[in-house]
């Protein structure tokens, strides 16, 4: 039996801003549980839900020298799908009304403190890991100190790290004297082929450069961040690790995303009967959204948040345009403040057709898969992206960007080989992009025998966490050995 352990800032039943807290979620529970006793560690917040708290019972505490003081660390556990859960708490680190801070220093302050505290419970806990696996920054300094300080003691001695990068963009620098203080990591530490990187101490670079192996959520994402535009000044370092480097696409959870037993949407549909019962979704959603009830018209389903990184700039500069097509747009999600407000107008103006609803409704996401025609995704980066898989499942044909894990889970329609999942353009160009709608739209009306048949081979593929989760076994066995 191989021990594993996740470290995480976030993780489902417990607490989710992001993608992050689905995979913390399912990927233990699909590892093979004959072969690895898989556990997980989060830091307690406040702010988590009474039912997600009152599944967890006291442990032990103790005390932790560290930012020049003797600091209080609790340790709470919880089992939930057979996947023991420990929690860190704190109240002066993980108080407050949400999961992460806007002040950049305390942010970093709270995470090392974190890191630092998963290793120095695992003595007391009982569970010796062979591999711990990070993911993001705010694990970063796991690696980091475990070869730093606890490297000495017979118990850490050869515990295998994974660093596992979600999102590059977010890597948790600081100017190094105050990160050098608080962390307590010597001067020897801070130098460029360590954690300083263009003048700043970096904990996502410190797990890179100290983790046994890199792993991100695609493997076109992995490549890509190789390069200027995608590596966020991280580039080199990837380039340098690239032997080390894998990409693993995520998968969703199959149980909560199936259309033959799903609660929230209208009407349940399986491979066999869509072409006859998906469509009562779209009816249904027509009528609660207040648009046009027409079960003939094509409609586009976006669940994003409304920001430039999801190639919202796009739909903006051609959404006139869009308007005068035979379509319907449902948009659900929360963002800047100028691309609400574009959707809202739309709303406004082209009411019947443009349904802006701009908040967060897991209900009405799922609503919305199960209606839409087509899903819209023109991200300018997205490393792995859950928003397409869980439309292919739908069989609403997801509209994407050739790029991150959108490249290698969407498979673009080629009419003369009678193959692809969706349909896909290359450039961040909103006239490529619309040029691409309009294919679909084409597709859709004029070839429906064509388009069902797609729809076929979306639901039929698996991007169920089975998949991710051998590729992570075989990796966890390599580095085990």
């Amino acid at each position: 039996m191989k021990n594993i352990l996740f470290a995480a800032s976030e993780g489902v039943p417990f607490i989710k801003t992001g993608g992050l807290a689905d995979v913390v979620g399912s990927l233990p529970k699909s590892l093979d549980k004959e072969a690895y006793d898989v556990r997980v560690f989060l830091p307690k917040y406040s702010c988590m839900k009474d039912a997600a708290k009152e599944k967890m019972s006291f442990l032990t505490n103790f005390y932790m020298d560290y930012n020049w003081k003797n600091v209080y660390v609790g340790i709470l556990q919880a089992e939930v799908d057979g996947i023991k859960y420990y929690f860190i708490d704190n109240e002066y680190y993980f108080s407050g009304p949400k999961p992460y801070g806007d002040d950049g220093l305390f942010e970093i302050e709270r995470f090392a403190f974190f890191s630092k505290a998963v290793l120095a419970a695992l003595p007391l806990i009982g569970f010796r890991p062979d591999l711990i696996h990070c993911h993001d920054w705010q694990t970063g300094l796991i690696p980091v100190y475990l070869k730093e300080r606890f490297q000495g003691n017979d118990f850490f001695w050869n515990i295998k790290t994974v660093m596992t990068i979600h999102n590059l963009k977010f890597q948790g620098k600081w100017s190094i004297p105050e990160v050098k203080s608080i962390t307590g990591l010597p001067d020897s530490f801070f130098t460029s082929d360590k954690l300083e990187a263009y003048k700043d101490a970096n904990l996502l670079k410190g797990g890179i450069v100290y983790a046994d192996a890199v792993t991100t959520v695609s493997e076109t994402y992995a490549e890509e961040i190789k390069t200027d535009f995608y590596g966020e000044g991280l580039n080199g370092l990837l380039q340098a690790r690239s032997n080390d480097l894998r990409g693993i696409v995520n998968g969703i959870d199959y149980t909560d995303f199936n259309p033959e037993t799903n609660p929230l949407i209208y009407q349940n549909y399986t491979p066999k009967n869509f072409r006859k019962e998906k469509v009562k979704n779209k009816l249904a959603l027509q009528e609660e959204l207040g648009m046009n009830v027409d079960k003939d018209v094509m409609m586009i389903g976006i669940v994003s948040r409304l920001t430039d990184q999801k190639g919202v700039d796009l739909i903006a500069y051609v959404m006139d345009r869009l308007c005068q097509d035979n379509i319907q747009l449902v948009v659900l999600g929360t963002g800047e403040v100028q691309y609400e407000n574009m959707f809202r107008h739309f709303d406004w103006k082209y009411h019947g057709k443009v349904s802006a609803n701009i908040y967060y409704s897991e209900a009405l996401s799922h609503k919305i898969y199960a209606g839409a025609d087509a899903f819209l995704m023109p991200s300018l980066f997205e490393p792995c992206g859950l928003s397409q898989l869980m439309a292919l499942r739908y069989g609403t044909l997801p509209v994407v960007r050739e790029t991150g894990g959108l490249k290698d889970t969407v498979q673009p329609y080629d009419e003369n080989a009678g193959t692809g999942t969706g349909f896909s353009f290359r450039n961040y160009n909103a006239d490529e992009m619309l040029n691409t709608i309009r294919y679909a739209e084409h597709v859709y009306y004029d070839t429906r025998r064509e388009w069902n048949l797609m729809v076929d081979r979306a639901m039929a593929a698996d991007f169920s966490w089975k998949v991710s989760a051998a590729k992570y076994q075989e990796m966890y066995d390599w580095l085990i050995g």
